[in-house]
């Protein structure tokens, strides 16, 4: 399919495809927007199947940290990236050296991080090529993860207050749908907050040790779409919001840290239509990058936690623009995302 042709195309400035054979290396990097500043965002690393799906993940993923940037006000634009592998296989000290040499190509446009396959370790190799890497030790903020959570959490605080009636989680059930490093945080602010959890991964001894340490209960993976919740919190890959999963959900609000979670933006309409409350995915997730814009030496750790804690209040007015024009909040997102993109000059 031709690029510009691509349902996934949305006017991206750059699509960059690297390539080093003597590492294997076989990546997409895309910047999105550059409007308010140098493109941000992750590399994920994972076996895609096809090139158009690495592709597909690549565009909708830079739009979506276009938009996030904006909502959390921050002087960064778009970007992703995206390697074909299997980061518990393919992935070398030589594969991620050969990325960082494309980021560096790029002169600072676009500045890389963690994401899914890609550890703060990974990205401190790759910082051995270019300067242009965000979320390592040396600027202070660290691993994105925890930051990513507590916005996840703050965001679901906003959901239930909008759609329970009441901010506290206590007693609230919430079924979580991926242990990873973002999803395990998660459960645990929740589980402090009271609530009582399902949980669901693919690797037992994640989902193990959620119901040791949160008193949660097991889930298998592909029920956890039937569970009895208020809450479904997805936290793994995205497109779970789909034409087959849709008929099942009981739930009355979707929040959740993954990215992509709606398969089409038609079914953002489609949640609204069925009275489930949705969390915009890059509105609710983007604690990560928001603390990573306060790196630095002067890192202040409670700027930035006040800072991602912010997510409430964002969210808190889509929902209420959402009830007030009707529409629904994937909608109500985008348009704020638009208004505050475009509030601001083109960075030079």
């Amino acid at each position: 399919m031709p690029i510009f042709m691509h349902p996934e195309f949305d006017a991206h400035e750059e699509i960059v495809f690297c390539h080093d054979p003597e590492s294997g290396l076989r990546a997409i990097i895309a910047i999105h927007n550059t409007r308010r500043g140098p493109a941000v965002g992750g590399c994920r690393m994972w076996p895609y199947a096809t090139e158009d799906e690495a592709l597909t993940d690549a565009l909708r993923l830079s739009r979506g940290m276009t938009f996030k940037s904006a909502l959390a006000d921050l002087p960064f634009g778009g970007g992703k990236s995206v390697i074909v592998g299997d980061p518990h296989k393919d992935k070398t000290d030589s594969l991620l050296i050969a990325m960082a040499g494309f980021v560096e190509s790029l002169g600072g446009r676009y500045i890389i991080a963690e994401d899914v396959g890609i550890t703060q370790d990974d990205a401190e190799i790759m910082q051995r090529r270019t300067a242009h890497v965000a979320g390592t030790r040396a600027g202070g903020a660290g691993d994105p993860s925890p930051s990513t959570a507590y916005g996840v959490y703050m965001g679901i605080r906003a959901a239930a207050a909008h759609r329970l009636g009441q901010e506290s989680l206590k007693g609230i059930r919430i079924a979580v749908q991926g242990l990873g490093q973002v999803g395990s945080h998660l459960c645990r602010y929740l589980a402090d907050d009271g609530a009582r959890l399902s949980v669901t991964d693919i690797d037992p001894a994640a989902v193990t040790r959620a119901e040791t340490e949160f008193a949660a209960q097991a889930v298998a993976p592909e029920a956890i779409y039937d569970t009895p919740a208020e809450i479904f919190a997805p936290c793994a890959l995205g497109a779970v919001i789909n034409d087959v999963t849709l008929p099942r959900l009981k739930f009355r609000i979707v929040a959740g840290a993954a990215n992509n979670q709606l398969a089409e933006a038609r079914h953002g309409a489609a949640l609204a239509k069925r009275d489930i409350l949705y969390a915009p995915d890059y509105v609710i997730n983007a604690g990560g990058v928001i603390n990573i814009s306060h790196e630095g030496a002067n890192y202040r750790k409670d700027e930035a936690v006040k800072h991602v804690a912010r997510i409430h209040n964002t969210l808190s007015e889509i929902f209420r623009r959402a009830d007030s024009e009707r529409i629904p909040t994937s909608q109500a997102a985008d348009a704020l995302a638009l208004e505050r993109l475009n509030s601001v000059p083109a960075a030079a």
